[in-house]
């Protein structure tokens, strides 16, 4: 998984994209401050750090190769080259060990490939990445096709943004065998019941029918999901042959009342009378199996959500904090690459990344 967020400008991230960047990345987070190209290693529930308006680049971890702590957090020194350093959002297979992820040999080896080969030889993987430059004050993105941009804000992966409210009655609440697969990374807003009553008929599978006022306020769980796990349930459930989704108000347990997408499925019919109607669809037991000998018994596993490990298994580690170099060059507020100064009186400044123009007020009020 993992996420970089590169931000650029002084517009504020919202509260909840970076919240969820956490919970969803919950192994550990690295920031270059794009102002002072000063890096800081933090773990993701620190994500508040990013509640500025300072321009940054940002990554946050999940741990699919090496262990979690500060020594695996993004970005990495580029071998020897201190001033340069490396993020990364994917998995390299066959690369890096148990102790060491895969980013992190990545940046070490690229440190012997000359500068001018590292579009090629990072266009070899399916990743996505952003080089840093603290002593030239620059940074580059590479496979930017795979980024998205919102809001001036380029991010690496879309998932961040869960913007879609659905409420879940049967199979993907949690507990059940669906939850963990389909809803994993996606943000649990809490539980409740439908405000108004609907027939749950449960025959093999549990299906919501939308004859309302008929049977019981359903409990459901809410969940905020991004757009590919919203087309993901849609393709579960059939949606709009099979079930069939409809925005519905909910009364959470706390009171308050949401709207959330419930899938509803009209291909059944109410038997008047016939027909048991549920107020929830309950989590089955447990199984047991004894062993001959034991005392006592094993359970399969259960599909709880289990907690994901956030703890730092490193602290006695040193971090491999890049030497950063001071750097009186000025800089372009719009993209951080460095400014020339026209060698005539009164001549302004041109950024060597965007071409952009600014006035020496304009030099002193943004950099100094």
């Amino acid at each position: 998984m993992c996420v970089i967020i590169i931000k650029q400008k002084t517009n504020l991230i919202p509260s909840e994209v970076l919240e969820n960047s956490a919970r969803i990345n919950p192994h550990g987070l690295g920031i270059t401050f794009l102002d002072t190209f000063e890096t800081t290693y933090h773990k993701s529930t620190e994500f508040e750090l990013l509640l500025t308006e300072r321009p940054f680049i940002a990554h946050f971890r999940y741990a699919t190769v090496g262990k979690v702590g500060l020594s695996n957090t993004h970005p990495f020194v580029c071998g020897k080259a201190s001033h340069e350093l490396l993020m990364q959002n994917g998995t390299i297979k066959g690369l890096g060990t148990k102790a060491k992820c895969d980013s992190k040999v990545l940046a070490e080896s690229l440190g012997d490939v000359p500068r001018e080969d590292w579009k090629d030889e990072l266009a070899k993987y399916e990743s996505r990445f952003v080089s840093i430059n603290t002593k030239a004050r620059t940074f580059q993105i590479y496979n930017r096709e795979l980024y998205i941009k919102k809001d001036g804000v380029w991010y690496s992966k879309a998932n961040v943004f869960q913007n879609n409210v659905v409420a879940v009655y049967g199979t993907l609440k949690r507990g059940h065998s669906n939850s963990q697969h389909y809803l994993r990374s996606s943000r649990f807003v809490g539980s409740g019941v439908t405000q108004d009553k609907y027939p749950l008929v449960i025959s093999g599978l549990p299906y919501l029918l939308s004859n309302k006022g008929i049977g019981h306020n359903v409990e459901v769980d809410v969940f905020r999901v991004d757009d590919n796990v919203f087309t993901s349930l849609d393709q579960l459930e059939g949606h709009p042959i099979w079930y069939r989704r409809e925005e519905t108000p909910i009364k959470m347990d706390d009171g308050s009342v949401v709207n959330a997408w419930v899938y509803f499925n009209d291909t059944e019919r109410v038997k008047t009378g016939s027909e048991k109607h549920h107020k929830t669809y309950p989590v089955k037991a447990k199984k047991q199996v004894y062993i001959s000998g034991q005392s006592k018994p094993f359970a399969f596993r259960s599909h709880e959500p289990q907690p994901i490990k956030t703890l730092w298994d490193d602290y006695e580690f040193e971090v491999d904090s890049p030497e950063l170099e001071p750097n009186d060059s000025p800089f372009c507020v719009d993209c951080y690459n460095d400014l020339v100064k026209e060698e005539f009186p009164g001549g302004t400044y041109t950024c060597i990344g965007c071409g952009g123009e600014f006035t020496d007020e304009e030099v002193l009020k943004f950099n100094f």
